[in-house]
């Protein structure tokens, strides 16, 4: 059963953890603002000397997301708590991919993430190595249908898929993330090598946790949650995120059990 935390607060449970993985859209901020309340959490985490991430499924390196989160007046503190999805697979892609050639699925502001082998990026998927998904295009943004027709003839290359998010919240509009196409991509056949929650690299990656007692929180239950199970790690799951709609309609207890993930405690939103 998952303990509710809106009256005890993050603060009720806090000195049974070292480490603290958290989720920054839909936590932190929704694209727009800050979560004020999350943001004295953070300060108070800070206070106690305690370890915590931002990690987030970003298809950008670290530097952008700092960018962004400075733009929002988050205290630089704790915008050095970064670690993206993207800078993970940028590791990746410079070691085992620098050379080859790759087509972009995208918007044009994700170009940050592949500025160092830019001259690798061809227009012709059919010239393509590999194909690198960090989105969807800005005039394909609620098509899915689009990337069928684009990726069917392209099974036999892999796919690089640097945020494997499905939706997000930017404020009251909800829009598709890189994860959908990827998910259209292996409905067709192809083969997706992913990047960020719940896969268990990102968390190596941005932190050594060995042997600490670390929970996740994070409002989405396929890559927060499903990430903490995978790595057998406490986890806190904030109703107000993505999958509010169904935590209304169907209760917490339902809802875990149709994502097939179990969650150590939840909030509505993130407070101290």
């Amino acid at each position: 059963m998952t303990k509710n935390l809106d009256s005890e607060g993050l603060r009720s449970v806090f000195d049974n953890y070292e480490l603290f993985f958290i989720d920054l859209w839909g936590v932190v901020h929704n694209g727009i603002e800050l979560h004020e309340n999350a943001v004295h959490a953070l300060s108070k985490i800070s206070e106690a000397k305690k370890n915590y991430i931002l990690l987030t499924n970003a298809p950008r390196p670290n530097k952008i997301v700092k960018n962004f989160l400075e733009k929002l007046s988050l205290d630089r503190r704790m915008r050095d708590k970064v670690f993206t999805s993207g800078e993970a697979a940028l590791g990746y892609l410079k070691k085992n991919y620098i050379n080859q050639k790759f087509y972009h699925i995208g918007p044009p502001r994700d170009f940050n993430l592949f500025i160092d082998f830019k001259n690798e990026k061809t227009e012709d998927i059919n010239k393509s190595d590999y194909l690198l998904c960090t989105g969807l295009y800005d005039q394909h943004d609620q098509d899915l249908n689009f990337y069928k027709e684009l990726l069917i003839n392209s099974i036999s290359k892999k796919m690089i898929c640097t945020n494997p998010d499905l939706i997000v919240d930017r404020g009251k509009k909800r829009e598709y993330c890189a994860g959908s196409v990827a998910m259209t991509f292996e409905k067709l056949g192809g083969e997706v090598i992913y990047f960020g929650k719940p896969y268990p690299d990102v968390y190596y990656q941005a932190i050594s946790n060995n042997k600490k007692k670390v929970i996740a929180i994070g409002d989405n239950l396929r890559t927060d949650i499903k990430g903490a199970n995978n790595m057998n790690y406490d986890s806190l799951v904030i109703t107000s995120g993505v999958h509010k709609k169904e935590f209304k309609k169907e209760g917490i207890e339902k809802v875990l059990k149709n994502y097939n993930v179990k969650a150590t405690f939840s909030q509505s939103i993130l407070k101290w």
